[in-house]
């Protein structure tokens, strides 16, 4: 969320963010709303000095013997119009305070400038594309001719976009997410977490998924919870309304799976895992001082290319342009690998720099150098989500007897396990 304040004395610049992200939000009339609750409180500020005044006057002549009671009618009235006032300005503040929710946050000036994902900026690329002596098959016949996945037995239970994995397939996942947490723990840094699958409408609206993207999520409404679309949620608001007790920055890392209603709902990537509604992720979410947070952001990005690297998997860096940015961001890279299968390019992380925008929404402070409570700022980044990982992992490692080669970096978590082969 954006400072009212800052939107005030920049309003310029928040214009000129809106234009470059696409938006159609209505500033003007977040501005209008501004303006009459300030009106109103310069108003109820000079009535409340008038009743003093008149009520020390009212004092004044009872002493004297004379009438009041016109005076005392006056003031009454004065009352009467501040109870008006103050009940306008708390329906003002109410309507001010959930148009603020909807406002985007200001792209960083190192952001490029475009409409949509055409305008994104390739940063840099790792690997080389693989040579095939023969033709890659998709990832879908790979998972079902090696038994690793069952996606119509998934799709009978619970509907398409919600995969099922068995066998060596199910170790694969488990293997994935245990590299990649101990990669994070002991040589990036992180401490792990263990949080909550489901989250509150605070904690959603503290990281920006509420209000905007209701229709997005899985909602228990009885009980007023959410499925969590990503760790990022629970994760930073393990700190909600909190001052951070210990220096910065603070990393944590979080293993979850993720639910999201929209995944596939244009009818596009619908075939096998590239878009579902359920999948393991593991997240990496950073608490950093605001002076350090850009040069945060690019240590965050390394922690991810460092898992592909290990994989061996070809990728590239994304430095995503204004119209593309997510609702939360200032600035984000997504990192995406090289499917042979689908001879394309496949996102499977988003790191992204929000600076104050979430920490104001969930109140997480921190002390600066001053002594003083201040808001940090928050980065998170998939490192990495597993669906197009392992798209890419069989469609890059897979042979021409129909095998698939496993990366070096996973025999000790598939207990040496290194190639999958189909069953006989």
């Amino acid at each position: 969320m954006l400072d009212m304040k800052f939107i005030r004395e920049n309003e310029a610049k928040v214009r000129e963010a809106l234009k470059n992200r696409g938006s159609d939000y209505d500033l003007d009339a977040l501005l209008a709303l501004d303006q009459r609750r300030r009106a109103a409180l310069t108003e109820v500020e000079a009535l409340k000095n008038e009743r003093n005044s008149k009520s020390k006057d009212i004092g004044r002549l009872r002493k004297e013997g004379r009438d009041t009671a016109a005076m005392q009618a006056a003031v009454r009235a004065i009352g009467e119009r501040i109870e008006a006032l103050d009940r306008e300005v708390r329906e003002v503040e109410a309507d001010r305070d959930h148009r603020l929710l909807l406002l985007p946050n200001v792209p960083h000036s190192t952001t490029p400038v475009g409409p949509d994902a055409s305008g994104n900026v390739v940063a840099r690329t790792w690997g080389t594309r693989r040579a095939f002596a023969f033709a890659p098959k998709p990832h879908w016949e790979i998972g079902e001719t090696l038994g690793l996945f069952d996606l119509p037995r998934a799709a009978r239970m619970s509907g398409a976009g919600f995969p099922l994995f068995r066998g060596a397939g199910a170790k694969l996942q488990r293997a994935l997410i245990q590299f990649m947490l101990d990669l994070h723990v002991k040589e990036h840094g992180y401490t792990e977490v263990a949080p909550p699958f489901l989250c509150n409408t605070a904690a959603m609206t503290g990281t920006g998924q509420l209000p905007r993207l209701a229709e997005d999520m899985y909602h228990i409404a009885s009980d007023d919870l959410y499925l969590i679309p990503t760790a990022e949620v629970p994760v930073t608001n393990i700190y909600r309304e909190e001052i951070l007790p210990g220096p910065l920055p603070v990393g944590l890392t979080a293993y979850s799976p993720c639910f999201r209603r929209e995944a596939g709902a244009a009818g596009r990537d619908t075939r096998g895992l590239i878009r579902v509604h359920q999948f393991d992720k593991v997240e990496m979410v950073r608490f950093v001082e605001p002076a350090t947070s850009y040069d945060q952001l690019e240590l965050l990005v390394g922690h991810a290319e460092d898992v592909l690297q290990r994989l061996g998997l070809h990728y590239r860096v994304l430095a995503l342009c204004s119209g593309d940015l997510s609702f939360a961001a200032a600035k984000c890279y997504d990192l995406e690998l090289w499917a042979p299968g689908q001879d394309g390019w496949l996102e499977v992380s988003s790191c992204s720099n929000f600076e104050d925008f979430q920490a104001r929404r969930a109140g997480i402070r921190h002390r600066g150098a001053d002594g003083r409570p201040a808001f940090v700022h928050t980065l998170n980044g998939s490192g990495v989500a597993l669906p197009r990982l392992v798209v890419a992992l069989l469609e890059n490692g897979q042979q021409a007897d129909g095998s698939v080669d496993l990366p070096e970096a996973l025999w000790p978590y598939m207990d040496g396990l290194r190639r999958f082969e189909a069953p006989a």
